[in-house]
């Protein structure tokens, strides 16, 4: 069994600082490793990095993220990579990373994702060339998320994005921007591996649980939705949610 404890959309600066370490502090002790879904910071900024390396760093199980939208705010997020990279802490853009935990290989493939909208709303890669430049950014990252989904070898596989792959997820938000909260290419990309768990964040206001069109779990774990420090969910064992804590 794999335990895998997961937040998004923590937003962190100055004034969010010793919020979530106390319950980051119990960590080792419920979960194997923490994945971030984006949104670590408010405005992207290096300033906000460092905030973000100091209340999630040092906590004694690998730290998995991907960047979000509000990381790209200040045109600083290769700087906010590398601050969180010094800081111990994994970096996903459309590449992976296999952890050994306890003798399994914990799989993880992440990018942020983008936005497009789903079947039968979405957008298409026709007509004005901003249009098609907005359906090509998430083409191309949807397909670097598939391969290197297919590429891993291990024991248990998870996509780790900040945009949604799936509507479900996305319940409670505004129908009008749904298309501004994901797209239905990364679903595809999820469901072209055989991947146990997809996380996401960035809608604030939507829903916990939804599937894949080819029947993988997903989880919105956008911290305003899961209303704690984080979630843990279990791999190999059968139910994702058996794990489910309160912290």
């Amino acid at each position: 069994m794999i335990r895998i404890a997961a937040v998004g959309d923590v937003h962190v600066d100055k004034d969010v600082l010793g919020r979530y370490r106390p319950a980051l502090e119990e960590l080792p002790g419920v979960a194997d490793a923490l994945l971030i879904a984006g949104d670590l910071t408010r405005h992207g900024t290096v300033e906000e990095a460092e905030c973000m390396a100091t209340e999630f760093g040092d906590l004694g199980v690998p730290v998995v993220v991907v960047l979000g939208n509000h990381d790209h705010q200040s045109d600083q997020q290769d700087q906010v990579a590398g601050v969180l990279r010094d800081a111990g802490m994994t970096v996903l853009e459309g590449d992976g990373i296999v952890l050994e935990l306890h003798g399994h290989r914990l799989g993880i493939a992440g990018a942020k994702g983008f936005g497009g909208g789903f079947a039968g709303a979405c957008a298409s890669s026709f007509g004005e060339r901003e249009m098609k430049n907005f359906v090509g950014t998430t083409e191309a990252i949807a397909e670097r998320l598939g391969a290197s989904l297919r590429a891993l070898d291990c024991d248990a596989l998870v996509a780790l994005t900040h945009y949604a792959p799936v509507p479900e997820t996305l319940a409670g938000e505004p129908l009008e921007i749904y298309p501004f909260l994901g797209s239905y290419l990364l679903g595809q990309a999820i469901d072209s591996a055989p991947t146990a768990l997809a996380l996401h964040g960035h809608a604030h206001h939507g829903t916990e649980r939804g599937r894949t069109p080819g029947g993988v779990p997903v989880r919105n774990v956008s911290h305003p939705v899961i209303k704690q420090a984080y979630n843990v969910y279990q791999l190999l064992s059968g139910d994702v949610d058996a794990g489910l804590v309160a912290v």
